[in-house]
């Protein structure tokens, strides 16, 4: 995860909790963003 871009790090972590995703995966997902201190309201949509 760590050559991701924040902007795909972000948009990848919407596309996952909209199709409902592994919950472990969007948990890494969540676990990297918080890495990189990137804040997002998980309710709104793309």
């Amino acid at each position: 995860m760590h050559t991701l871009s924040d902007k795909l790090l972000l948009s990848s972590y919407k596309k996952a909790t909209k199709l409902k995703l592994n919950n472990d995966f969007i948990a890494l997902i969540e676990q990297e963003m918080k890495r990189r201190i990137i804040r997002q309201q998980k309710n709104r949509k793309m």
